[in-house]
C-alpha cells in the first residue's frame, strides 16, 4: 500500500497553464441539460469527461451548467488535468443513490491526478431524508484516489461514509461536507480548510444518537497520510465522536476549529485498536465553542509541541514543491 501511495505521489506531473492571467490553458467543454441548443457541447459530466483525450497535459476546462445531473461520474486515471467548474453548490448538483458495496457506491469517482472541482454539490440520495437507522449501510457521495486534487467551494451529502478520501494528496476550500457514520474516511494526505463539518443523523430516542466524523485508514508509523482540519466549523444536532480509529496508526488533526455542543465529550474512539492508542495520533488545538473543552477527552489524546503543530497547519503538509500554486484558479 505504501508503494502505491508513493508511485502515485511520484507520477502526478504539473499540468500545462497559462501563468500571466490565470485562466485555464487549454480548450472549454460546456455541460448543458438543456444539450448543444443550451450552449452546451454534451448533456451528462460523464460524456464530457469521456471526450477528453487519454494523458492529456494541458488543463481541460469542464463548464457545467446549473441543473440536478442524475449520474454517476467517473474521471480514470488515464485523464488527468482536468478542472470541473459548476455554477455553485445550490445550482448544479450530482445525485446517485447506490449503496450497501462501499466501492460502486460513489455518486463520484476520481482517480486521475491533478484534478480540480468547484462550484457543485456530490450527493449520495440513500436514506435521504433519514427517517430511521433501520437502513444505515455504506452510500458514498464522493471518492477521490488521485493526487494533487482540489475541491474548493464543494459539498458533499450522504449518511455513511460520505466522503471516501482514499489515497492521494488532496486540498478541500471552503466545502460542506454532511453525514453521520464515518463520513471522512480513507487513507488521503488531506488539508479541509475552512469547511463546515455537519453531523445530521441527530437523536432518534433509544436507538443509537451519535456518529462519527472521521475514519482515517493511516497503517503504519512511516505513513505520511492523515487528515487535517484547520478552521473548519463542527455542526450538526445529535453527539458525534471527531474520529475513531479505522487503522492502527490513524491521524487526525482538528486545529484553530468551531467544534459545537455536538462534539462527544470524550472525543475519540479507539475502535478495534484498543490497546494500541499509542499509536492513534488523534490532536487538538485552539479550538473554540462548547465542543471544544477537552477535559473529559480520552486519556490518549496526543499533544503537540508548536513546532510539530505547525507542521501540519502548513499547506507542506500536502504540497512541499508548490503545485497548489501553480493551479489556474485562484483560492
Amino acid at each position: 500500500m505504501l508503494l502505491l501511495t508513493y508511485f502515485t505521489i511520484c507520477r502526478a506531473f504539473d499540468c500545462e497553464v497559462n501563468y500571466g492571467n490565470k485562466k485555464v490553458a487549454g480548450s472549454s467543454i460546456y455541460v448543458s441539460k438543456a444539450g448543444p441548443a443550451g450552449r452546451g457541447n454534451f448533456k451528462t459530466i460523464q460524456r464530457a469527461i469521456d471526450s477528453i483525450p487519454p494523458s492529456n497535459s494541458q488543463w481541460i476546462h469542464i463548464r457545467i451548467s446549473p441543473g440536478i445531473y442524475h449520474e454517476k461520474v467517473i474521471i480514470p486515471q488515464e485523464k488527468p488535468c482536468i478542472f470541473i467548474e459548476g455554477a455553485g453548490t445550490n445550482l448544479t448538483s450530482v445525485e446517485w443513490d447506490d449503496h450497501e458495496d462501499t466501492t460502486d457506491s460513489p455518486t463520484f469517482t476520481s482517480f486521475a491526478d491533478n484534478i480540480i472541482v468547484k462550484g457543485i454539490t456530490f450527493k449520495n440520495t440513500y436514506n435521504h431524508p433519514m427517517d430511521s437507522l433501520d437502513n444505515l449501510t455504506q452510500a458514498a457521495a464522493a471518492r477521490i484516489v488521485g493526487d494533487k486534487s482540489v475541491f474548493s467551494h464543494c459539498a458533499f451529502v450522504g449518511v455513511q461514509d460520505t466522503l471516501w478520501d482514499d489515497h492521494g494528496r488532496h486540498y478541500f476550500h471552503k466545502c460542506y461536507i454532511q453525514g453521520g457514520v464515518d463520513f471522512i474516511f480513507g487513507n488521503g494526505r488531506s488539508i479541509y480548510e475552512r469547511s463546515i463539518i455537519k453531523y445530521s443523523i441527530g437523536d432518534f430516542g433509544a436507538n443509537r444518537s451519535y456518529g462519527y466524523i472521521t475514519a482515517n485508514g493511516r497503517a503504519s508509523a512511516d505513513d505520511p497520510s492523515g487528515f487535517v482540519f484547520n478552521r473548519c466549523a463542527v455542526i450538526g444536532s445529535g453527539k458525534v465522536y471527531l474520529g475513531r480509529a479505522w487503522k492502527t496508526f490513524s491521524r487526525v488533526i482538528f486545529v484553530n476549529s468551531l467544534l459545537s455542543e455536538v462534539v462527544e465529550p470524550e472525543g475519540w474512539w479507539a475502535w478495534d485498536n484498543v490497546g494500541h492508542e499509542a499509536n492513534i495520533t488523534y490532536v487538538e488545538a485552539n479550538n473554540v465553542g462548547a465542543g471544544a473543552d477537552t477535559s473529559k477527552r480520552v486519556p490518549w489524546e496526543k499533544k503537540l509541541s508548536a513546532a510539530k503543530l505547525s507542521k501540519f497547519m502548513k499547506t507542506s503538509f500536502i504540497d512541499k514543491e508548490g503545485w497548489i500554486e501553480k493551479l489556474p484558479i485562484a483560492l
